[in-house]
């Protein structure tokens, strides 16, 4: 925390901060007419930080495909959340 303000090093401060928040600048990856994300880094007013994500992907034309990409980006998704919990767990000690 910044002394005397409340506001984390990390925090993108004026208009992102809302009620009681703090919010980082926004991580944008852009694969123009393919995909784009945005990552957020999210402190909020109990003190429990996340990540928030918007992912935006072109789906294909065709119904059939389309319904494939859902399913493919679902399984992903569930993949990413997986990791990303288990790399918070705290690793055990080693017997000295």
């Amino acid at each position: 925390m910044t002394r005397g303000t409340g506001h984390t090093g990390w925090c993108a401060r004026g208009h992102r901060c809302n009620l009681g928040e703090h919010r980082s600048e926004e991580i944008v990856i852009d694969l123009p007419g393919h995909a784009r994300a945005v990552l957020v880094r999210v402190r909020t007013v109990a003190g429990r930080e996340h990540a928030e994500i918007r992912l935006r992907v072109a789906l294909a034309p065709a119904e059939p495909a389309a319904r494939r990409q859902l399913a493919g980006l679902l399984g992903d998704l569930r993949h990413v959340v997986t990791r990303a919990t288990v790399a918070a767990r705290p690793t055990p000690r080693r017997a000295a």
